[in-house]
Formats: structure tokens, sequence, C-alpha cells
């Protein structure tokens, strides 16, 4: 798997960098249909992913202690961190 993975949810573009994330598990207390650790404790998307409000997966984003979840809008602008 690579460093870097990104997903579209509704009009915006989640990405994890695997390579910063620390496991915390913040991200899947917000989102927890959308998140989830894989066997390296490191988060990941689920496979099928259940609905989730935008603003939802946003926060879900923001809280990584470590910014390593970005949230791009669709012209590509960040929006986190």
């Amino acid at each position: 798997m690579g460093d870097v993975v990104e997903r579209k949810i509704g009009d915006v573009t989640v990405r994890i960098d695997r390579g910063t994330c620390i496991g915390s598990g913040n991200c899947i207390k917000g989102a927890p249909e959308l998140f989830q650790l894989d066997a390296e404790h490191i988060v990941a998307f689920k496979d099928n992913p259940a609905d989730i409000e935008r603003e939802r997966a946003i926060e879900a984003c923001r809280v990584c202690p470590v910014d390593a979840l970005s949230v791009l809008d669709a012209a590509g602008t960040q929006l986190v961190p």
C-alpha cells in the first residue's frame, strides 16, 4: 500500500498520509463509518463506507493530532489541516 491514499467523499477529497499517522484513532471516533485501523495500526478507509455528511468527514480529519489527514475541495484547495 502506498504512503498516501485518497478517496472522494461527496465534493471533497480526503487524503491519508500513512507515513505520518500514529494510529491515535481520533478520526475513527469522529467517523467510524469512514475510517478504521489496519493490521499495522494505521488509519485506513473502510472498504465499503456508509454515507457520511461532508462536515463530519472534515471534522474527523481536523482532529488528527499529527495532520496525517487532509481534505481538499473540488478546486483542489486544502481545507484541512
